[in-house]
Order: structure tokens, then C-alpha cells, then sequence
């Protein structure tokens, strides 16, 4: 890899396996001080001192968070505001896929807390840092999922949902949070899009028991991406000069694709940011005129 990021600040969310890992690994190797946030200390802290070790690089930290806990979530981007001084790369990957239905601390099916407000909430708490390191990069983490998905705002719990429709709803989040944020950050130099890393054999089904598990490490050795080929895109994103200023797309394999339809609904992706930051107490960020 020829790309440099020296002096770069990346902070990587479900850093510590798959996509995240190997996205973390890279940017390391370019030369970016990379910062993994994890849920379990001794095995995040293990991952820091994998990366270090194979990247060469000893700009390689952590912090610990459940990113489905919205006092976490703020905790952690106080945490990193009081460490670091910049933030040039965001990427918002961590995120489950669960049979079982679980809700979070805050009272919120789990998967919509982790893998939509959770990108949301830690986003906008950091959209002020972002800002003051333009040009600076946000990247989600979606799937082609979302094109099966439906923001019903009646029932954003998904109760009587299936598990996989309830992600592929979270994943249409993801796209439509993207298109929105695209809109309001006009002009800031700040920059997001949205991504599909293929079908990659994660630990993002770990949740739904051991033996669950097996199989789909079993069958993904077989039909699934490596986490490596996974992480091309997202690393694309995050260093290639190729994609400087440019906002508000979907890609797959490093290449902009059309989206679903309806996840280009600007009504729907307004409405999904005014109700989200009302489940996440946010002060409203203005929209653009």
C-alpha cells in the first residue's frame, strides 16, 4: 500500500475482529494513529498489541465501549475528545445480527441500537471534531441487506420480526443516516458514505450462540469473503485520495453503486434523523436550508 496517512486520527468502531481488524491493521501500516474501540479489555488490549506488532506501527490505542448503551456511547466520545486532539476518519462498523430477540440497556430492539443508533449517537457527538480536522471522513458500514428493508416508524422496535428483517431495516438506516448526514454536512468538509463489504465471514454472528457460530465460521471458510477482502472498501474510503470531497454515496468494492430506491427517499431519511434524535436525546443538528 502506497497511501500515507501520516498524521491521520482514525477511530474504528468493532475494531477488535473482521472488517474492523483488518481495516485497523491497514491504516496502521499506512501510518495513521489508529484507535480501536472494543467491548472486552483483555482481548481488545491483545488486538493493539497484534496490530502494533504487524504494522510496525506503536500509534495504535483502544477504548472500551458497548455501542448498544447510549451512556457509553457518550462516555466513549468524551473519552476520545479528552485524548486526542483531531479526528480525520470515522468508521462506523461495529454491529450484531440476532435470531434472538434482545432488547438494549435503554429499552431499544438491540440490533437497531447497535447498528443504527449507535453510528447516529456517536457520530453527531463527534461532528464537532470532525469538523475542526476537515477534510475529515465518516464511513458506514451498511449491506446490500438494506435493500430488503422498511423504516416503519410504527414500529421501530420490529416486534413480530423476524431477525434478519429487523437488520436489513437497521442496514436502510445506515444508507438513509448517510444520505442525511451528506446533506447537513455540506460545505464543512466533512464527508460520509455508506458501504456493502460483500458477504464476509465476521464474528457478526457470534450473539447467536456457540454452536450457530461454528457453522457460519464452518460454511464461510467455504462461500464467505475473508475479512481482508472485506475491509477493501472501507479502507478505500478512509485513505484513498480518489474519493476526497466526495459525499453521500453507497459503494461496493470500492466502486459507487446504486442504492435501493427507497434508500434514497429524502423524506423518509429526514424523518428517521428527527426520530432518531429524539430516542437518543439529541439536540437537533440545523438541516441545510
Amino acid at each position: 500500500m502506497t497511501t500515507t496517512m501520516q498524521e491521520k486520527i482514525c477511530l474504528i468502531t468493532g475494531g477488535t475482529n473482521g472488517i474492523g481488524k483488518a481495516t485497523a491493521l491497514a491504516l496502521a501500516k499506512m501510518g495513521a494513529t489508529v484507535v480501536i474501540v472494543g467491548r472486552n479489555a483483555t482481548k481488545t488490549a491483545q488486538v493493539v498489541e497484534e496490530i502494533r506488532a504487524t504494522s510496525g506501527n506503536d500509534k495504535v490505542d483502544s477504548l472500551l465501549a458497548d455501542l448498544s448503551s447510549q451512556q457509553e456511547i457518550r462516555r466513549l466520545a468524551a473519552e476520545f475528545k479528552s485524548k486526542y486532539p483531531a479526528l480525520h476518519v470515522l468508521l462506523n462498523n461495529a454491529g450484531i445480527m440476532s435470531f434472538q430477540r434482545r432488547q438494549s440497556v435503554d429499552g431499544i430492539e438491540m440490533m437497531f441500537a447497535l447498528n443504527h443508533l449507535g453510528y447516529f449517537l456517536l457520530t453527531n457527538l463527534l461532528l464537532d471534531t470532525l469538523k475542526a480536522s476537515a477534510p475529515s471522513r465518516i464511513i458506514n458500514v451498511a449491506s446490500k441487506t438494506h435493500a430488503s428493508g422498511k423504516i416503519d416508524f410504527d414500529n421501530l422496535n420490529g416486534q413480530g420480526k423476524s431477525g434478519m428483517k429487523i437488520y436489513g431495516n437497521t442496514k436502510l438506516a445506515n444508507v438513509l443516516f448517510t444520505l442525511e448526514l451528506a446533506r447537513r454536512l455540506a460545505g464543512t468538509g466533512v464527508t460520509v458514505n455508506a458501504l456493502h463489504p460483500g458477504d464476509v465471514a465476521t464474528g457478526i454472528g457470534s450473539s447467536n450462540g456457540k454452536v450457530v457460530a461454528a457453522l457460519y465460521e464452518f460454511f464461510g471458510k467455504f462461500f464467505l469473503r475473508t475479512p481482508e477482502k472485506g475491509a477493501e472498501t472501507s479502507i478505500y474510503l478512509a485513505s484513498s485520495p480518489e474519493v476526497e470531497g466526495i459525499t453521500g454515496q453507497y459503494y461496493f468494492d470500492c466502486k459507487v453503486k446504486e442504492p435501493a430506491p427507497h434508500a434514497k427517499d429524502e423524506a423518509i431519511a429526514r424523518k428517521l434523523w428527527d426520530v432518531s434524535a429524539e430516542m437518543v436525546h439529541l439536540d437537533q443538528m440545523p438541516a441545510p436550508a
